[in-house]
């Protein structure tokens, strides 16, 4: 398993880093491109949040071709797609004159289209490791792959902020900003191809005894979930508890990204440069980091799954409602850090649940259609902020509401009901005592 670990945690860590990296560098660039475009703050957050309208409607379908072609292929496709849509939001100006379309409209569309290529992305890479990881490692490596997500943004947050100063060629620093991003998953994309692997049975880089201990393992666990309980893609797309986990998650990431997409405007707010909002904006996701490491480690070791995700949830709630009641930037800033920290555990946290129960095509589009329903507040939460924004001059209406939407999902995730013994059913003993 630690081989398994080191061959394909590094790898995916990188291609998560620059697809979320490629989906939210737009708030950074909002410092320029709102003034450049014409764009006011609810159309921004409209845009903003149109991409997880197309996102939503492709990720059921988009897995299970994975499902179907393999996890290579379809990885590639969808960052390929990806990279080139991103970099074409550094010429919505030129496509607006040759279409004859507003700004605000392609802007929209560009929106709306990156959501098509990145649909099932996410999803795909949670189903993919259901098939290298058995349940009682997944709350660990679900956590390592989404570092991507705070590392993205405490590395990502600072270079954002400096590439918004070059200028040259016929572009501005924003336009820089989405050329210059764009270009790492493209590249990446040739490197799926060449470096993943489907699925065990094809893994030339393990030994033959490894290779049939890991199959062996994984078809036991299917095994015991097949006794358990038959799950059909119908069921798994219908059940109560996969939708009680899709609500939790649509409560999550409407303060995920409701804050995310604008929180160099509030940073930029304190009165700081574009680089120096860089750098504070990627403070909260240093904690978040921290946090989604110790709480996914902690939440394998105990298997108290949705007490995990509830506490999670509730340090989530509290410090994006209270940065909305503050005014001074350091407060601002730190509940802002503590609500990062409850934002980055939760999907870690979360993922073992469903994951415990599916197995197939099931699991392909049961975490898909978990991942599109939650995705859905990604339209919401941004529009929200934008249009509060617009009516009171503030965040503090959007913060305030963002927050106690996420309460709500952290006590609802009380209600869980988590298959603590399927998860261990086919450990072995030193597989549990490692885990503990």
């Amino acid at each position: 398993m630690r081989k398994v670990m080191w061959r394909l945690m590094p790898f995916l860590f990188v291609c998560y880093f620059v697809a979320y990296l490629d989906r939210v560098n737009v708030g950074f660039a909002k410092l320029q491109m709102n003034a450049a475009l014409g764009l006011s703050e609810a159309a921004y957050g409209l845009g903003a949040g149109l991409f997880f309208i197309s996102y939503f409607l492709l990720e059921v379908p988009s897995n299970l071709a994975l499902d179907k072609f393999g996890a290579r292929l379809w990885i590639a496709r969808i960052m390929f797609s990806w990279g080139i849509i991103s970099g074409m939001f550094a010429f919505i100006q030129p496509i607006a004159g040759a279409t004859g379309l507003s700004n605000e409209w392609v802007f929209y569309l560009l929106r709306f289209a990156l959501g098509i290529a990145e649909a099932g992305f996410f999803p795909g890479i949670i189903f993919y490791l259901t098939l290298w990881f058995p349940s009682v490692y997944r709350a660990r490596v679900v956590a390592l792959f989404m570092l991507a997500i705070p590392f993205s943004s405490i590395v990502g947050a600072p270079v954002s902020g400096a590439l918004l100063n070059l200028h040259g060629g016929g572009l501005e620093g924003w336009q820089w900003l989405f050329v210059l991003e764009a270009i790492p998953s493209i590249l990446m994309a040739v490197g799926v191809i060449f470096y993943l692997t489907d699925r065990p049975a094809d893994a030339s880089w393990l030994a033959g005894d490894e290779r049939g201990w890991l199959e062996q393992r994984l078809e036991e666990e299917s095994r015991h979930k097949a006794a358990a309980e038959h799950w059909g893609i119908g069921k798994a797309l219908s059940d109560p508890r996969i939708l009680a986990c899709a609500f939790v998650y649509f409560c999550l990431n409407a303060a995920s990204y409701g804050v995310a997409f604008f929180l160099p405007t509030i940073v930029k707010g304190f009165g700081v440069s574009n680089f120096q909002t860089g750098l504070l904006a990627a403070l909260p996701f240093v904690f978040g980091a921290i946090g989604m490491v110790l709480l996914g480690r902690n939440s394998d070791r105990t298997l108290k799954r949705r007490e995990h995700v509830c506490f999670a949830m509730i340090l989530a709630a509290v410090g994006v409602a209270g940065a909305g009641l503050v005014s001074t930037p350091v407060m601002v800033l730190g509940l802002l850090c503590l609500s990062q920290i409850g934002v980055s555990a939760t999907p870690p946290l979360l993922w073992p649940i469903p994951s415990a129960m599916l197995t197939g095509s099931a699991a392909a589009a049961g975490i898909a259609a978990i991942n599109a329903i939650g995705n859905l507040s990604g339209f919401a939460g941004p529009y929200l902020m934008g249009y509060l924004r617009d009516a009171t001059g503030d965040f503090t209406a959007g913060l305030l509401v963002l927050g106690g939407v996420t309460l709500v999902g952290g006590l609802v995730a009380l209600t869980l009901k988590v298959g603590q013994g399927m998860e261990t059913a086919a450990a072995t003993p030193r597989e549990v005592k490692l885990a503990h």
